[in-house]
């Protein structure tokens, strides 16, 4: 499936337009499709704004909770796999990534439920292989949805690829990723909001790797 690319003018209008509405109360899907209609915006870029425009409140507590990469070393991090390793594989194959008003890089494929294992998911795991073994934390738990097609192979291979790596931890699959994610302690690396708004502390672990080290530029909401 072919995805056009992201247009500057009109996304970014519409983002100023949502924020303006944000900030006076209005309900958050229902000011996109209106200013979506009114900018005759594609699905894709409907998709930016509203997972990429929020309050400065909740701008701002979001960005108190987010670590730097040295802060990883000895710690302990929770993964958010599909999530970090879907955003990888996008920047990767060169789909729209783009920087969302929290500072999170987030995908704009559209292809979660419709993800499957190829070459380049290996490719996006040694790009945060590379992270862990140069800021290695205590332990490191990768958590991956247990619905989604061959979960429990790939948590096989990441195993394997972590002792491989000498990284201490493991990757198992649960059924909701997002609850299992705020059970656990340490760091959270994950771009869902949800996960970071519960969180006590985050890391953009795929958004760190696409902009420090593919040197990706991402679409950036104005």
């Amino acid at each position: 499936m072919r995805i056009r690319p992201i247009r500057k003018s009109p996304t970014n209008e519409a983002a100023k337009d949502l924020r303006f509405l944000l900030e006076r109360g209005y309900p958050k899907e229902s000011a996109v499709t209106f200013i979506g209609n009114h900018y005759q915006l594609r699905l894709l870029e409907r998709d930016v704004i509203f997972r990429g425009v929020f309050t400065k409140g909740v701008v701002l507590k979001r960005k108190r909770k987010c670590v730097q990469p040295a802060d990883l070393a000895g710690a302990r991090l929770v993964i958010d796999g599909y999530n970090c390793l879907i955003t990888l594989e996008s920047a990767i194959r060169g789909l729209p990534v783009f920087k969302a008003d929290d500072g999170f890089i987030r995908d704009a494929s559209r292809v979660f439920r419709g993800f499957r294992q190829t070459e380049k998911t290996r490719t996006a795991w040694k790009l945060i292989e590379r992270m862990l073994v140069d800021y290695p934390p205590e332990k490191t738990v990768v958590l991956l949805d247990k619905p989604m097609s061959r979960s429990g192979d790939l948590a096989v291979r990441i195993r394997k690829w972590m002792k491989l790596s000498g990284i201490s931890g493991t990757c198992i699959t649960v059924k909701r990723v997002e609850k299992s994610m705020l059970r656990l302690d340490g760091i959270k690396a994950s771009a869902d909001s949800a996960i970071i708004d519960d969180a006590q502390r985050a890391f953009d672990l795929s958004g760190h790797i696409i902009t420090r080290r593919l040197h990706v530029r991402p679409f950036r909401l104005r």
